[in-house]
Order: C-alpha cells, then sequence, then structure tokens
C-alpha cells in the first residue's frame, strides 16, 4: 500500500501561521499536521509515501529521508484543487493506494478500516460529525456537505450543501482508498472527462475531490462509505487547533 498525500494548499484561513509554511506544517499538539498523519499511516503498515506539495514545498524535503517520501509538486496550485494535485502524481497511481488530504489528523484505525475494506472505491466517513462540527461553528448545517448512502452502505451522492441533516449519513473526511484493480480505471476516467465544462461550477482544473469521486460513481464504480465516530480533526481555522481529537 502506497500513501499520497495531497499538501499542495496555502491555508489563507490559518494566516499568519502559514505565512512562511504550507497548511500542513502548522503545529498541532507539538507537532506539524503531516507528521500526525505520516506517524498514523506508518503505524498501519504504510512504508511508502508521496507528497504532493505546492505552496512553500521546500518546507517538506525534511521528510524525504525520514519518512522515504517521494515529493511531487504542483506548481500551479495557486489556481487548482485536490484533483489536479493527485494527477500532478499520475505516475504514482499504481497499486493500491490511499490517498489523504493534509490538513486532517486522525487516528490510526481509520486508515487500517479502509485498508482491511474488500471494496476496490473505499472512503472514510465520520458518523459522529456533529459532534465535531458543534465544537468548531455555531452552525454545523452551513460547512457540511452531503453523504447519502445506500442500504448496502455504498455512496450513493456526496458532496452538495444539504438542505437539511437528513441529508448526511456521514461526513467525508478526506481519506480514500483505491485497490489496484481499479486505479487504471480511475486514471482513465480522469482523462476522458470533459477539460471544458463546469464541474459543481468549478472549471476542470479546479474540481473539488468530491466532485470527482460522484463522477467515479456515476462510472459505475462503487464507493464504499466506511464509517468511523470520531478519533479525527479537520484544520482549517486556529481555533481547531485546539480541539484534542488524538
Amino acid at each position: 500500500m502506497k500513501a499520497i498525500i495531497l499538501a499542495a494548499g496555502q491555508g489563507t484561513r490559518l494566516r499568519p501561521l502559514t505565512d512562511n509554511c504550507p497548511k500542513c506544517m502548522v503545529q498541532y499538539q507539538g507537532f506539524p499536521i503531516i507528521s500526525h498523519i505520516l506517524e498514523s499511516l506508518q503505524k498501519c503498515g504504510i512504508e511508502e509515501f508521496v507528497i504532493v506539495g505546492g505552496y512553500r514545498a521546500d518546507v517538506l524535503d525534511c521528510f524525504v529521508d525520514e519518512y522515504n517520501v517521494k515529493m511531487v509538486v504542483n506548481a500551479d496550485f495557486e489556481n487548482t484543487n485536490m484533483v489536479h494535485s493527485l494527477f500532478c502524481a499520475e505516475d504514482e497511481l499504481e497499486g493500491d493506494v490511499l490517498i489523504s488530504y493534509a490538513d486532517i489528523i486522525y487516528q490510526p484505525h481509520i486508515p487500517q478500516s479502509l485498508i482491511n475494506s474488500p471494496s476496490e472505491l473505499a472512503i472514510a466517513i465520520d458518523t459522529n460529525w456533529r459532534a465535531l462540527w458543534q465544537k468548531r461553528m455555531p452552525d454545523p448545517l452551513l460547512d457540511a456537505e452531503t453523504m447519502i448512502l445506500d442500504s448496502d452502505g455504498y455512496v450513493t451522492d456526496l458532496g452538495r450543501r444539504p438542505s437539511s441533516y437528513d441529508e448526511i449519513q456521514g461526513q467525508y473526511m478526506g481519506l480514500i482508498k483505491i485497490a489496484a484493480a481499479t486505479v487504471r480505471q480511475v486514471r482513465q476516467l480522469y482523462h476522458s472527462l470533459d477539460r471544458s465544462a463546469l464541474y459543481d461550477g468549478k472549471n476542470f482544473s479546479q474540481m473539488y475531490m468530491t466532485t470527482f469521486l460522484r463522477e467515479m460513481i456515476r462510472a459505475g464504480i462503487r464507493c464504499k462509505a466506511v464509517p468511523t465516530h470520531g478519533g479525527w480533526l479537520e484544520i482549517d481555522s486556529p481555533s481547531d487547533l485546539d480541539i484534542c481529537a488524538l
């Protein structure tokens, strides 16, 4: 299993903490966010890491030797989003792959549950998300995204603005597993998409990962939701740094 960590973001909402370093290097409980990520993934037995940097990618070079990291750079990080960053590392999309956002921390059992899932495509979701969101903001519904599952726990829709809590059966966390048998299909799908179209109002290079996951589902790739109940944290603002999640 290889882990690809998407760490190109600037983290503008965390300024001035990100004035001179990427978002993933902001300290949480005494260590950079990305150190927590690498440690959790190592505890799952992952030994091969790819970090896709962008803003101040040079700061991440310190992890190359310590964690056997291969660095890839999204040079157009200011004008692109997660999917573009992922495909900057397309040559690394082979075999079993775990994809992680770089602004989240999580206990090791969460990625381990994805690794253990027999599904070809699986995402981690938090069914206890509302308790966490209530610590982070006054109205959780304003920042949440839809997550609709079928009776077997497969995702039928996600990533849209919800009109009620009934449309949120869990919160997508930014952790994805793609098994080797499906990686080629995912790559082919990406290259088949219309680059002149808008995707949830965004141009192709700014496509959200949740939008791309919906494209996978629409193409017939079944996406299994693997639930957890807390044990993680998304870090977007300075106040998030005061929440204990580990």
